[in-house]
């Protein structure tokens, strides 16, 4: 009689991310670039000066180092599409605010 050890089972193949997950990545990299400029142009409004936009641009790196605080990375593979309209709808108030001080 011989003895036959348990063999492990085999570990569940995890699905790789999809072409969903490449799309928000692309989006949220647009919106925090396009965000970081409208930032740049507000500041610039705001106090006429380049100094104005300097300080957008701090702004700015800090909103991404709150993103990466908040997700883990600047650019995470999985994102949840929550996050990508949140930041969408950020971008839109940034420039709303810009039309209101131009014009």
């Amino acid at each position: 009689m011989t003895l036959n050890p348990m063999q492990p089972a085999h570990p569940a193949k995890s699905a790789a991310p999809g072409k969903g997950a490449d799309i928000k990545t692309f989006a949220t990299a647009l919106l925090l670039t396009f965000g970081t400029g409208v930032l740049m142009m507000d500041g610039w409004a705001l106090l006429d000066s380049g100094f104005g936009a300097f300080l957008g641009l701090v702004a700015g790196g800090f909103g991404i180092y709150w993103w990466r605080s908040i997700q883990g990375k600047v650019f995470p593979r999985e994102l949840s599409t929550k996050s990508v309209v949140i930041l969408a709808v950020i971008n839109v108030a940034l420039a709303l605010l810009l039309l209101i001080l131009v014009g």
